[in-house]
């Protein structure tokens, strides 16, 4: 289910609606233009707080998820703590798709036989 996030970031970002980098970030939040800032889990307390501040201030939903290597991986970039998405379509299913993978149950091994 991951997978599917990370493929979805990458299709953001292929369709210019994905903007990544602490300043850009941090510029078009202010500027009202983001959507949806996701920061990844491995990111600096710093860098989260600031993110959620700055995202209550502005009534923009954050979420926390992945971590930065791949973040910027499936974006085509290197190490990457933060991700701006700028389009309501593409923040809404985002959102659906992170709350879904954070909260998922982890059932996937009940009734398989362990073998020994």
């Amino acid at each position: 289910m991951a997978n599917r996030v990370y493929s979805f970031l990458g299709m953001a970002k292929k369709a210019n609606k994905l903007t990544s980098g602490d300043e850009t970030c941090e510029k078009l939040l202010k500027a009202g233009k983001v959507k949806l800032i996701v920061v990844a889990r491995d990111a600096s307390f710093n860098t989260k707080k600031k993110y959620n501040d700055a995202c209550l201030h502005k009534s923009v939903d954050m979420r926390i998820f992945g971590a930065k290597e791949l973040l910027g991986k499936f974006i085509g970039k290197g190490i990457n703590s933060v991700v701006a998405i700028l389009d309501k379509g593409f923040s809404n299913n985002l959102i659906r798709m992170i709350d879904d993978e954070n909260n998922a149950c982890g059932g996937e091994d009940i009734d398989k036989k362990k073998s020994l």
